[in-house]
């Protein structure tokens, strides 16, 4: 398996020829899923004793397996939080894989570390916080308010008055799925603010006041939002480190998906009080235009991270020893294996400058924009809020949830669009909306239009 021959010589020609054709597309397929039973029936088994050869498993894959994805980087995948990396940042990532790097330790990845932290560089500086603070990479946004959540636990729990309790965090119902997720996994029992809008200083004053003594005692950290997913919704964020500091609390920002507007003049000023964070999560492989799987975290303090997640073994020791001495990614993070996932960014990054960032970032501030003028002129649509970040919710006046669901897998069966719906609060009660959010630069009006037409 591990010898080089002309299959392997072969076989690298087609997985770059592939390789070119996909990144050189400009008219991609936007695929859907089929059920497995229907995939086993086309592949068949490819997993035997023998194998069946990689030019057979290959030709599978495009034939088949590939048309049954939905690419995160199609101009009109308007769903969820979709993605649109660099075409240099996707080459990269090849890059990153044939070279074998082992990103947890300088010994082994200096030089793929030392370019993630240049990109890591640039990102720190569009926070505004003070200087010693940094980050690391991670493989998203969970991995990254996990890491930071416990990095504040652990901080917490240096008193020993608090070693024995079960740690409380405060965040509103707008916040993104993971920070419940992670408050599963690090074993903290979580208090939401009842508000999918922003969430104020004022209100979280009002909920901290309202708690008991010894919920008080528990409670460690608040976490506000720099961008919920569903609505890119930015919380109060200096109100809430105002009382955070008052209240002696660690100040989370989850940014991972609003984070890259921070590169975006037009908005910069929402997220003020952002540097005043003890941690923020931001992901590049959203709205930074690097590949999947890419997020980073970063803290005010690197050294109560290092206290947090620095983990030991003799098998370890050579790794941290004076011979080997350079800045060691897993210290900071809850992932000791990892590969060097800011690499690509690296690359985009130095191929093509800041500026760059900047403009495709307000590109899609600047679609939505566009879009909720679009809504308004419509008569069959209107705006659910005005949009915010890349944003926009709408709704199509006299449907029903069902209705929403319909049009959404018709569109999606074409091959035409994805665009899915979600809940908003409305009064007591949460209404199915449709949503879209704007990520990708190569999105056009004329996409927007059609999609809104197809509503009709």
């Amino acid at each position: 398996m591990h010898k080089i021959d002309i299959e392997l010589v072969e076989m690298t020609m087609d997985v770059m020829k592939y390789t070119i054709d996909r990144i050189s597309s400009t008219n991609p397929k936007i695929g859907k899923p089929k059920k497995s039973e229907e995939l086993k029936a086309l592949v068949g088994e490819t997993i035997t004793r023998e194998g069946i050869g990689g030019e057979v498993a290959f030709k599978k894959w495009r034939k088949y397996l590939m048309k049954s994805n939905v690419p995160v980087d199609h101009p009109r995948n308007l769903a969820f939080v979709p993605a649109a990396p660099t075409r240099a940042a996707i080459m990269f990532d090849l890059v990153t894989s044939a070279s074998s790097i082992h990103g947890a330790y300088w010994m082994e990845g200096a030089g793929g570390i030392f370019c993630e932290n240049e990109a890591m560089k640039w990102i720190v500086s569009l926070t505004g916080l003070p200087k010693g603070a940094f980050g690391v990479f991670t493989s998203g946004g969970t991995a990254a308010n996990l890491s930071a959540i416990v990095t504040a636990r652990e901080h917490w729990r240096e008193n020993d008055a608090f070693k024995g309790e079960k740690g409380l965090i405060i965040a509103s119902i707008g916040a993104h799925s993971s920070i419940k997720a992670m408050a599963k996994v690090a074993d903290v029992d979580i208090l939401l603010v009842d508000t999918e809008d922003i969430m104020y200083g004022s209100e979280l004053q009002k909920t901290i006041d309202g708690l008991t003594e010894h919920q008080r005692m528990r409670l460690f950290a608040v976490v506000g939002t720099g961008g919920t997913t569903n609505a890119g919704i930015i919380d109060d964020l200096e109100g809430i480190a105002s009382i955070c500091e008052k209240e002696n609390l660690w100040f989370h920002v989850d940014a991972a998906y609003g984070g890259g507007a921070l590169a975006a003049d037009s908005v910069r000023h929402l997220f003020n009080g952002i540097e005043k964070a003890d941690s923020i999560t931001i992901d590049p492989h959203k709205w930074m235009f690097s590949p999947y799987d890419c997020g980073a975290v970063i803290y005010k303090n690197l050294e109560l991270a290092k206290q947090a997640h620095s983990q030991q073994g003799s098998y370890l020791d050579i790794f941290k020893d004076e011979g080997a001495h350079g800045f060691n990614p897993t210290d900071y993070q809850i992932q000791l294996t990892r590969r060097v996932r800011g690499l690509p960014l690296w690359f985009s990054l130095a191929t093509h400058g800041t500026d760059r960032y900047k403009e495709a970032i307000e590109r899609g501030i600047e679609l939505a924009q566009i879009a909720g003028r679009m809504i308004e002129k419509n008569p069959h649509v209107e705006l659910v809020r005005e949009p915010s970040l890349s944003c926009v919710l709408y709704r199509r006046i006299g449907w029903s949830p069902e209705d929403y669901t319909h049009w959404t897998y018709e569109n999606h069966r074409k091959g035409f669009a994805l665009v899915t719906p979600t809940k908003w609060k409305n009064g007591n009660a949460f209404e199915t909306v449709s949503r879209f959010c704007f990520i990708n630069p190569d999105t056009t009006e004329n996409d927007i239009e059609m999609i809104l037409d197809s509503m009709v």
